[in-house]
């Protein structure tokens, strides 16, 4: 067995990459404790969302990952498990993480831009279907993903990206909106090229944190998202008032020229556009379309039962409950891999960016109020299903088969 300090390392850094992955603060803290417990050493840990000390006063280690890419989180999910349920080697471990970080990705940029502009061109099947539409966010989202390429390796610009792209989009959104008379189709156009930028990972982690009392990782999360909305708000009334919009241009109203099919269609592209966007493992796509289809589905629903500021809710809480339920087969990734993609179509899907949009019209109090409730809504959907899950786990098998936040 490898000594305390590689344990104590192996640890600190399975939890940096966890963080990297957007886990909840609080299931880190629980995975690191049950790792600790299979390698019989006592380890300490204070988890902050970037950043972790691990260890006591004779064998500490300090941990800030960077980022992972989806691809990179199936091995890391694989990890965890293993991590958790039998003693693992510390040293195996740490190869592993080092293979996880250095692994190449499946497909190369072009195929990425090209995977993003399809992502781009479904939200528009599901958000404003229209020909005008549908070509205006595959050209946008192709913009914005060549604008991702060329950012990946210059921090500093990458800092900048949502601005400008916010910024680039709705100007010549709206100039070609005035050329070609697009009219209605100019305002929903902007919804989707943007989705990449939209903070629903970190106002979501920010809910569940705050709900498990971890007040400061969720008001860390909260004040990112909240400066990740300001960017993007920045761009679009920088554009706006380069301008000179008039309040006739920045109505919204959603159009659907293409059938009741188009939104439907618009889920199997957007399966598409992940899978050559981000790249995961080959055998995952089958998964991936079952969790998107029903995740859509239950929103709609919800949607026609309780109105648009539900949706997310119903599409948050079955998106986790059947995310959890796929993962218990064998031949199923983990869970987190499945609600990922499934969470980027909820909310674009719910009010959010159009709230964001409408910044530009002078109501941008109300916008923001209905952006929130619409995310927050997702979130809540999240624990919700969260703690059914626990509650049939622990009522069914022992508290140690319960899934913890």
């Amino acid at each position: 067995m490898s000594d305390t300090s590689t344990t104590v390392e192996f640890i600190a850094r399975l939890g940096s990459a966890m963080l990297s992955a957007d886990y909840p603060v609080t299931m880190v803290r629980h995975t690191l404790e049950r790792v600790a417990a299979e390698q019989s050493t006592d380890c300490p840990v204070l988890v902050l969302p970037n950043f972790i000390q691990a260890g006591d006063r004779q064998h500490t280690t300090m941990a800030r990952g960077a980022a992972l890419r989806y691809d990179q989180t199936f091995p890391l999910g694989e990890l965890v498990e293993q991590a958790q349920t039998r003693r693992l080697d510390p040293a195996e471990g740490l190869a592993e993480l080092d293979r996880i970080h250095a692994m190449p990705r499946r497909f190369g940029g072009g195929v990425s831009v090209i995977g993003y502009g399809l992502q781009s061109a479904a939200y528009a099947l599901i958000l404003q279907p229209t020909v005008l539409s549908l070509l205006a966010a595959t050209g946008f989202g192709l913009l914005v993903g060549l604008l991702e390429l060329l950012t990946r390796r210059n921090p500093a610009l990458r800092q900048l990206l949502p601005v400008l792209s916010a910024f680039l989009v709705t100007y010549v959104a709206f100039s070609l909106g005035r050329l070609l008379h697009m009219g209605h189709d100019s305002l929903r156009v902007l919804i989707a090229p943007l989705t990449l930028f939209l903070p629903g990972v970190a106002i979501t982690l920010a809910v569940i944190e705050s709900s498990t009392s971890e007040m400061v990782s969720g008001s860390a999360r909260l004040m990112a998202g909240l400066m990740r909305l300001a960017q993007l708000a920045l761009g679009i009334l920088l554009a706006v008032q380069l301008l000179g919009l008039t309040w006739s241009e920045l109505v919204d109203v959603p159009v659907n020229t293409l059938g009741s099919w188009a939104p439907w269609l618009g889920v199997a592209v957007y399966a598409v556009g992940i899978i050559l966007h981000l790249g995961p493992p080959r055998g995952f796509a089958p998964w991936l379309t079952l969790v998107l289809f029903t995740a859509y589905g239950a929103q709609l629903l919800t949607n026609e039962v309780f109105g648009g500021y539900v949706s997310g809710f119903g599409g948050g809480l079955i998106l986790i409950l059947s995310a959890l339920a796929l993962s218990r087969l064998s031949m199923t990734p983990v869970a987190q891999v499945m609600l990922a993609p499934g969470f980027w179509l909820l909310v674009p899907s719910s009010i959010g960016m159009i709230g964001l949009a409408q910044l530009a019209s002078g109501q941008g109090s109300a916008a923001i109020t209905v952006m929130l409730v619409s995310m927050m809504s997702i979130a809540l959907g999240f624990t919700t299903g969260y703690a059914m899950w626990n509650a049939v786990a622990r009522r069914g098998a022992g508290s140690d088969t319960a899934t913890e936040l």
